[in-house]
């Protein structure tokens, strides 16, 4: 099985993935801890939080350039685009998940259910339904490194989905410790949701599972998919093969679509997202802890907006 300094095989099957020319790239650095990458291919560029910075930062494809996005940004971290195309963030510091409207304006699409704050909104991805889903852990609240110490008012950690036509936001999954990153199948009948439960607590779940998602927008038939090793997992996308590339302590792992680790693009730093970009989506983007990283892979992202 072919490997290089930055990729590690683990199963025949990822060398299908491997472009053994291309080398891990180090786009930018300075950043305290890299999340939410999401590329905008009509603008050639990459949008990603630096969240204890409290910022938002914008890479320029064509020229290499880095300039702050947004700051404040409410200690912004997972950031995705809804099927018109506008910025859709989580906001750890300000508790709420928004969207940027094409003016620039901010549109809040969830800041508390039943009358009761959100913890931190982590993760988010839109269906193409117009149905917006995040995860809530409590790193925004945890300390006032990434957000603001409070109390959580819920009392739990849970996975929402907000109705694309009223507007309501609804608990999908409730047995989560620390709800992290998500992301749909192409065909939109599964949605992967990761754990990073084991961050405070080492019994606590470091796995990413699995659910049905049916016609209604609810969640049955959960199960695990993979565990992660080392570290938890974090924020993960899909390609068209159905394999996860998932942000994990020593890089990022691929799993197979049927849950077999089969390699691993190794990184100086623990990755926390990352997302695939670049005119033919073969790009991989990887938000890790200070730096930003890119490598071409032998496959494509799934197409978003």
């Amino acid at each position: 099985m072919p490997s290089t300094p930055y990729f590690e095989a683990l199963d025949e099957r990822f060398a299908r993935y491997i472009i053994p020319v291309c080398d891990l790239e180090t786009l930018h650095t300075g950043m305290r801890w890299a999340e939410g990458p999401v590329y905008f291919a009509d603008g050639r560029y990459l949008v990603l939080s630096d969240v204890p910075n409290n910022r938002m930062l914008r890479w320029e494809e064509e020229t290499g350039n880095v300039s702050v996005f947004r700051y404040p940004s409410g200690f912004s971290n997972g950031n995705t685009r809804d099927r018109q195309g506008r910025l859709v963030s989580c906001e750890h510091g300000n508790r709420r998940v928004t969207r940027t409207e094409p003016d620039g304006s901010i549109t809040v699409l969830a800041d508390s259910v039943g009358g009761k704050r959100l913890n931190s909104p982590n993760d988010v991805v839109v269906k193409s339904d117009g149905s917006v889903w995040f995860t809530d852990p409590p790193y925004g609240i945890l300390t006032d490194y990434e957000g603001h110490k409070a109390e959580s008012e819920i009392g739990g950690c849970h996975v929402y989905r907000v109705d694309p036509r009223t507007g309501e936001v609804i608990r999908v999954a409730d047995d989560f410790v620390k709800p992290n990153g998500l992301a749909f199948s192409a065909d939109e009948r599964q949605l992967f949701i990761a754990d990073s439960g084991r961050s405070h607590a080492p019994g606590a779940p470091h796995h990413i599972r699995i659910f049905d998602v049916t016609d209604d927008g609810r969640l049955q038939n959960g199960r695990v998919f993979a565990e992660m090793e080392p570290g938890i997992p974090d924020g993960f996308r899909l390609d068209e093969n159905g394999s996860l590339w998932v942000g994990a302590g020593d890089g990022v792992h691929c799993f197979h679509a049927d849950g077999t680790r089969i390699g691993k693009i190794l990184t100086p730093e623990a990755v926390a997202n990352v997302t695939f970009g670049g005119p033919r989506r073969n790009r991989l983007f990887i938000a890790a802890t200070s730096a930003l990283y890119t490598v071409y892979l032998n496959t494509r992202g799934i197409q978003t907006p």
